[in-house]
């Protein structure tokens, strides 16, 4: 079974995890196969279980945080980025998300997620980017 960490008391090992189902299940440390990654918000995978007190959870495994981070629809692995820049360009301020160019432009995102003032013909903006060794040319 799945579930999330919603709360932890590392000061008397043990907590609560929020299952699947929306119930609450009680788990202590010694259950816990990687305890050095427990805190609030994880997941977790679990056995469910009962004690004399309701619902419980053994066998939990808290899953890692992920190692990998999307750009563009492309999945990288964070610990392939050797080293990076961070420039500024110019870009007309109609510009789209290059999909082909995994490098993030957060001013283009934004511009994606949040509704457009009116564009001026020709218009230009200054857009902070980041690219792994890309030097604008």
């Amino acid at each position: 079974m799945r579930g999330i960490i919603t709360t932890w008391f590392e000061e008397k090992g043990f907590g609560f995890i929020k299952d699947e189902n929306g119930e609450n299940r009680y788990f202590h440390v010694i259950k816990v196969a990687n305890p050095e990654l427990i805190k609030k918000d994880a997941s977790v995978t679990f056995e469910p279980g009962t004690n004399n007190k309701g619902l419980s959870a053994f066998a939990v495994k808290v899953e890692p945080e992920s190692k990998h981070i999307f750009i563009a629809g492309e999945r990288l692995k964070i610990t392939s980025i050797k080293s990076f820049v961070v420039y500024s360009e110019e870009q007309p301020a109609d510009g789209k998300i290059d999909k082909e160019n995994a490098v993030l432009s957060v001013g283009l995102l934004m511009n994606s997620i949040r509704p457009k003032a009116e564009k001026k013909e020709g218009e230009m903006r200054t857009v902070k980017k980041t690219g792994r060794d890309h030097l604008p040319g």
